[in-house]
């Protein structure tokens, strides 16, 4: 169903986002492995998904991955790693999903180095008569949608765990349908770190927007 979004957009957005990847790497719910030809040279990426089959769709991709890769089982609200382990986690369309996105939210923090960065993009809630149709489809569509929310505000939920959202982007991409707008793609940072300079964060380039305001 994403492979139009994929091709024509969606894949350009993750490559974009994941050049903000550095040092050890930890993806949730990486299901196919549509993010690992994105990824630059870092350390050793940990890839994770809660679904055996998911994992073992992925595995082709993971061969091809040039870099030390670990594929590990397990669900975002229980992440079997230490704290302080990760210099980045990243999450693309997975928080729409999860079953408890507070709890999910506070292990991506906790393994997560201080002043660590959190990458996402996901689509969210949206505005007026969009809002009411999603809070109307999402009981249904999150049964048919491996438990996808339509009307989930992942971005205050990332906002109220604590991260602090250092670049953020909202798009309306014009080949995703209305009830997936608007969608964002982010970086958060672990606010038990360092804070980082503006001037920091642009002289690594700019995620760049599309067909919406910051």
């Amino acid at each position: 169903m994403l492979a139009p979004v994929e091709d024509s957009w969606l894949r350009e957005k993750r490559r974009e986002l994941l050049r903000w990847s550095q040092g050890q790497v930890l993806e949730i719910g990486g299901g196919t492995g549509a993010n690992l030809p994105c990824y630059r040279e870092s350390g050793r990426l940990v890839f994770t998904d809660p679904d055996p089959a998911m994992l073992g769709k992925s595995t082709r991709r993971l061969y091809r991955h040039a870099h030390e890769t670990v594929r590990v089982q397990c669900r975002a609200e229980n992440l079997p790693f230490g704290s302080g382990t990760f210099d980045t986690v990243v999450a693309t369309l997975v928080l729409c999903s999860v079953s408890n996105p507070a709890r999910s939210l506070a292990e991506i923090g906790r393994v997560l180095k201080s002043g660590g960065r959190f990458l996402f993009l996901e689509h969210t809630r949206g505005e007026e008569s969009i809002a009411r149709w999603q809070d109307r489809l999402t009981p249904v569509w999150s049964r048919l949608a491996l438990g996808c929310h339509l009307n989930r505000d992942t971005v205050s939920l990332i906002q109220n765990a604590g991260f602090h959202v250092a670049r953020l982007e909202r798009h309306h991409p014009p080949v995703m349908p209305r009830l997936f707008h608007p969608t964002y793609v982010g970086v958060a940072l672990n606010k038990t770190g360092r804070s980082v300079s503006r001037d920091e964060f642009q002289r690594s380039g700019n995620i760049g927007a599309q067909g919406g305001s910051r």
